[in-house]
C-alpha cells in the first residue's frame, strides 16, 4: 500500500517507468502549453487594429480566415506527429512545437499586411498541433488505465490555470508597457518577444523532465504511413468515432471562446471609446471568468470519467456545452452581466467537452497505436476549428457576433445524437482499458 501510494501524483495512479517529476512536467507542460495555444488568438483583434490597422467591419472574416489557415496546417500534420510520437517519443515532438509556437508568436506582431500574419499563423498552428496531440497522449501514457478521468481532470485543471494566465496576465502585457512609456506598436511587439523567449525556456525544461522513453511500444520499422492508416482504420469502432465527433466539436469550442469572445468583446468596447490595449484587457477579463469556471469544474469532468460509462458522459457533456454555447444569444451587452453569465456556462461547457472525449477514446485503442490515435483524434479537433472558425467568421460579420457560438452549438447537438444513435454498441477494448475498475455497459448508471 505504501508503495502504491507513492507512485501517486493528485490522486492519479502512475504508469509503471513514470516518476512523479515525470507527471509533474506533464502539469507543467499542459500549463504552459494552454497558456500559449490560448495567447495569440485573443490578441488577434489587437493586432489587427493596432498593427495593421484592419477596419472592424473586415475583422470577423479576417479572424476566421486566420483559424482556418492555422487548423488547416494542423489536419496535415497532426497524425504524422502521432506516429512520430510513438516511433520517437513524445519529448521530441513536445519540443518541436514549442519551437514552432514561439517562433510564430516572436513574428506576429511584425507582420507587414494580413498575408504574412496568416503564414506566420500558420507556423503557429503547426506548433500547436504538436503540443495538442502530445498533451492528450501523455495524459494516457503516464497513468493507469484506472486513472485516465483523474488524469484528464488534472490536465484540465493546469490547463485552466494556463488559459488564466494568458487572459489575465499575458494579454494585459502590452497595457503595462504602455504604462511604462512604450508606443502601442512597440509595447506590443516587446510583449510579444519576451512571450516567445518564456516559450523557449519552457522547452528547455520540459526536454530535462519528460520522459525520454517511447511510451507507445511501437516498433522502429513500423512504417510511419501505415501507423498513420491504423489511425483513421480506427474509426470503425463506434466509440472511436464517436469520441472523434466530441474532439471535432470540444477543440472548435476552445478556438471559439478565445477568438470570438474576444473579437466581440474588444470590438464594443473600442466602440464606447476604450484604448486597444484597454479593450484587450476588459476582453481578458471576461474570458478570464469563463477559464476559470472551466478550472474548477476540470476535476468533477475527471472524477465522472472513471465512475461513468464514458460514452454517455460524452453525450451529456455535448448537450450541456450546446445549450451554453446556444445561450449566447440572449445577451445584450457584451461588456454587462448577461455575458458574464453566459461566459460561466460556457466555461462549464468547454471543460465538460475537453476533458470527456479522450478518455472515452483512451479506453477503446491499444497502446501500441495510442500515439497514432490521439493524432488523429486532434486532427478531428482541428477539422472543427477550421470548419467552424471559417463559418464562425462570416456569421460574425454578416449575421451577429453569436454566430460562432451557436454554430458550435448546433455542431455539439448533432455529435450528441450520433451519440445516443451508437452508444449501446460502443465496448471497451480489453488491452485499451486492462486495469480499468469494471463497469457495467448497460443498466443504471451509478455514481
Amino acid at each position: 500500500m505504501t508503495a502504491t501510494s507513492a507512485r501517486r501524483v493528485l490522486g492519479a495512479e502512475l504508469a509503471d517507468g513514470i516518476t512523479r517529476g515525470n507527471m509533474w512536467a506533464l502539469l507543467s507542460f499542459s500549463t504552459a502549453g494552454t497558456a500559449v495555444i490560448s495567447f495569440l488568438p485573443s490578441t488577434q483583434p489587437h493586432i489587427l487594429t493596432t498593427i495593421l490597422g484592419v477596419p472592424e467591419s473586415a475583422q470577423g472574416r479576417v479572424v476566421g480566415l486566420l483559424g482556418f489557415a492555422a487548423e488547416l496546417a494542423m489536419i496535415l500534420s497532426l497524425a504524422w506527429y502521432g506516429a512520430l510520437s510513438d516511433r520517437f517519443g513524445r519529448r521530441l515532438v513536445v519540443i518541436a512545437g514549442l519551437i514552432l509556437c514561439a517562433a510564430g508568436v516572436a513574428l506576429f506582431p511584425f507582420a507587414g499586411n494580413p498575408a504574412v500574419l496568416v503564414a506566420l499563423r500558420v507556423v503557429f498552428g503547426l506548433g500547436v498541433a504538436a503540443l495538442n496531440a502530445m498533451m492528450s497522449t501523455i495524459a494516457i501514457d503516464y497513468v493507469r488505465a484506472r486513472s485516465r478521468g483523474k488524469s484528464y481532470g488534472l490536465i484540465g485543471v493546469f490547463g485552466g490555470l494556463g488559459a488564466l494566465v494568458a487572459v489575465l496576465v499575458l494579454v494585459r502585457l502590452p497595457r503595462t508597457l504602455e504604462a511604462q512609456g512604450l508606443a502601442p506598436v512597440a509595447a506590443t511587439r516587446v510583449s510579444f518577444l519576451l512571450i516567445a523567449a518564456g516559450v523557449l525556456v519552457m522547452a528547455g525544461v520540459l526536454w530535462l523532465t519528460l520522459s525520454p522513453a517511447r511510451t507507445g511500444g511501437t516498433e522502429a520499422h513500423v512504417p510511419l504511413p501505415r501507423l498513420v492508416k491504423e489511425g483513421l482504420v480506427l474509426v470503425r469502432d463506434p466509440g472511436v468515432a464517436l469520441s472523434y465527433a466530441a474532439s471535432f466539436v470540444a477543440r472548435a469550442d476552445l478556438a471559439i471562446v478565445v477568438g470570438f469572445m474576444s473579437l466581440w468583446i474588444t470590438d464594443h468596447a473600442r466602440a464606447g471609446g476604450m484604448s486597444g490595449a484597454d479593450a484587450l484587457a476588459k476582453a481578458g477579463a471576461v474570458v478570464g471568468v469563463s477559464q476559470t469556471v472551466a478550472l474548477l469544474c476540470a476535476p468533477v469532468f475527471g472524477w465522472l470519467g472513471d465512475r461513468v460509462r464514458r460514452q454517455d458522459l460524452v453525450i451529456g457533456c455535448q448537450l450541456l456545452a450546446a445549450c451554453a454555447y446556444l445561450s449566447t444569444l440572449l445577451v445584450r451587452d457584451p461588456l454587462g452581466a448577461d455575458m458574464m453569465v453566459v461566459a460561466v456556462l460556457i466555461g462549464v461547457g468547454e471543460i465538460a467537452g475537453i476533458t470527456t472525449a479522450g478518455p472515452l477514446l483512451a479506453q477503446q485503442v491499444p497502446a501500441a497505436v495510442r500515439g497514432t490515435a490521439f493524432g488523429v483524434h486532434t486532427l478531428c479537433g482541428a477539422a472543427g476549428i477550421m470548419i467552424l472558425s471559417a463559418l464562425g467568421g462570416v456569421l460574425y460579420d454578416t449575421w451577429r457576433p453569436a454566430g460562432p457560438f451557436v454554430a458550435a452549438g448546433v455542431a455539439g447537438l448533432l455529435v450528441a445524437a450520433f451519440g445516443l444513435v451508437v452508444r449501446r454498441r460502443v465496448k471497451a477494448s480489453e488491452q485499451a482499458d486492462l486495469g480499468r475498475e469494471a463497469m457495467p455497459e448497460e443498466g443504471p448508471v451509478r455514481g
